[in-house]
């Protein structure tokens, strides 16, 4: 049996964990509800773990992104909070799982928001997304003094990287989204009890705790991580006009957080006294849920956002290319990320404004997604499979999937999407086939600059929804040449991750190492070389088309964004 859990007694536990008995050994069967807050809605997943990990049943409900002329991106937090409701409720609706059977909730979220609250634990305002640009003469204004590499100040740069071993060279960094409000909404900043980010926002309207983990405590660019001094940096909280007393107290990402409390009960539809864990950011989990949690490791994501993530046993930046390295889950582990803001968001803006008309993708005035009688399972389905029947490199087309500014390797939020070397025979499909493969090209891109400082592996594992079309991720093993693996419940990685942080916070799994034995290898794609080759001559195309039009984007772009 699990040993007692803080907040629990172990009579609690012994209620809440059922017992199984499997080739004479007996497991604890632990119930555990991990939410995943993504950019536009939340999936809700009630897992069992014993000597398997087993998805129950999961729920999922979108939420608004609204995107503002200026460069904002913000969202509601209540319109968060009433998603978790719905799809915590949901959950029993389809189990016979009872509430006071979960022995523990934990979050995987989008990281690099910024929730401010008052003292009472309520958003002041509607949080700022990762996405939000809009705080460019805020970055400026705090960068401008002396020399500068890449529009950093070099006094600055050396500081920060002394003590974080980072940087904050994005404006979508969180410390000048807080800078942002300070200047612009003066009033509604004094009333700043703590600044929260997404998944922290949601522990502490369920455990009446202002708490942030080690991840998304050094996702601000404030966390000293110099051997002996971890913590909040009060040098830098100075150097960005950052109030100390606006951060909250750091846990590790499989501590818990507090205890389910009776009005946040009532309105989920749980337990009160349910243990609620700090859990952790996508960037951070769904690479657990993947199962690399060794030294080496790489996985590349592609959902809403898309990135190349690897495990290493050191911190490790490159200034130029805009990659750090990511506080990991165990002690001594970090995660070098190297991030693309829009990935799968390219392929959803083609359905919408190039699939979703007249014109070859309804038979017989049906809509290929509703159809009871295609054999298709989604519209998505019918784009993948419709794009397999064209060869590689798309006819010649080319396309940027910078549709929302891009961070790495090159910051620039006024980088957009261009479809390039269309011609009369260019068709529909050709333009479609390009956006994957923009997408995945630029996912090369990204490896290539972490084998600068680091070494990648050659099997790397495949998630998010791009991992759910075998013709997406055949594409990227001809376009990187490495070996791609996919494994089950490819969606729900980063809730995985959380709910596997349950078992390890409460002592059921010895470690996070552990983890890996959980997650099986679904399918493996091997690089085609010859189609290799014809996509090598593309993707060199491909990186140049930014140092070409970099000046027509700013001008193009620059001005609309900073008015």
């Amino acid at each position: 049996m699990l040993k007692s859990s803080l907040g629990l007694s172990v009579m609690h536990w012994t209620a809440v964990i059922e017992p199984i008995m499997k080739s004479g050994k007996e497991y604890a069967l632990l119930y555990v509800i991990s939410y995943d807050f993504g950019t536009t809605g939340v999936k809700s997943c009630l897992f069992s773990i014993g000597e398997t990990l087993k998805l129950i049943a999961s729920e999922y409900e979108v939420y608004e992104l609204y995107i503002m002329e200026n460069g904002g991106a913000e969202q509601d937090a209540d319109e968060w909070w009433n998603a978790m409701c719905t799809t915590t409720r949901g959950l029993f609706q389809k189990t016979g799982i009872a509430p006071d059977q979960i022995c523990g909730i934990s979050f995987c979220s989008q990281m690099q928001g910024l929730v401010l609250v008052d003292d009472k634990g309520n958003a002041l305002r509607r949080p700022m997304s990762y996405m939000d640009q809009r705080a460019s003469v805020e970055m400026k204004e705090c960068q401008k003094h002396g020399l500068t590499i890449s529009g950093v100040s070099i006094n600055k740069l050396l500081k920060s990287l002394i003590i974080t071993h980072a940087a904050s060279t994005s404006v979508k960094d969180p410390v000048w989204k807080y800078k942002w409000v300070q200047n612009h909404e003066p009033a509604l900043f004094s009333k700043v009890h703590k600044w929260l980010d997404v998944k922290e926002y949601l522990i502490c309207r369920c455990t009446d705790q202002f708490v942030m983990t080690k991840d998304s405590a050094y996702a601000t660019f404030l966390y000293d991580t110099r051997p002996g001094k971890w913590g909040w940096n009060k040098e830098l909280c100075k150097m960005y006009g950052v109030n100390p007393q606006h951060l909250p107290k750091v846990i590790e990402c499989s501590d818990q957080a507090g205890i389910l409390t009776t009005k946040a009960a009532q309105e989920l539809g749980l337990s009160p006294g349910i243990p609620v864990y700090g859990g952790g950011g996508d960037a951070t989990l769904i690479g657990v849920g993947a199962g690399c949690v060794q030294v080496g490791d790489t996985h590349i994501y592609c959902g809403t956002s898309g990135w190349v993530n690897t495990v290493i046993d050191r911190q490790v930046v490159d200034i130029f290319s805009m990659i750090a390295s990511i506080i990991g889950v165990e002690s001594g582990k970090y995660n070098y990320f190297a991030e693309m803001e829009t990935a799968g968001k390219c392929f959803e803006w083609v359905k919408e404004h190039l699939v979703l008309d007249e014109i070859g993708i309804y038979l017989k005035k049906t809509n290929i997604a509703e159809s009871t009688e295609s054999v298709y399972e989604s519209l998505y389905d019918y784009m993948s499979d419709t794009i397999s029947k064209i060869g590689p490199g798309a006819g010649g087309v080319i396309f940027t999937p910078w549709m929302h500014g891009n961070r790495c390797p090159f910051e620039d939020p006024d980088a957009a999407g261009i479809f390039f070397n269309v011609k009369l025979e260019t068709g529909k499909t050709e333009l479609i086939r390009a956006v994957l493969e923009g997408i995945c090209f630029h996912l090369r891109w990204m490896l290539e600059c972490q084998d600068k400082k680091i070494k990648t592996s050659q099997t790397i594992r495949f998630v998010g929804g791009g991992a759910l079309s075998s013709v997406t991720c055949q594409i990227l093993s001809d376009i990187t040449g490495r070996v791609i693996e996919t494994i089950e419940d490819t969606k729900d990685a980063g809730a995985v991750g959380a709910a596997m942080l349950v078992a390890v916070g409460n002592k059921s799994l010895p470690d996070v190492a552990s983890i890996k034995d959980y997650i099986s290898v679904k399918k493996r794609y091997l690089p085609d070389l010859n189609h290799k080759r014809i996509y090598d001559k593309n993707y060199q195309i491909f990186k140049r088309l930014y140092q070409t039009n970099k000046k027509n984007f700013a001008l193009m772009n620059g001005y609309e964004r900073r008015v």
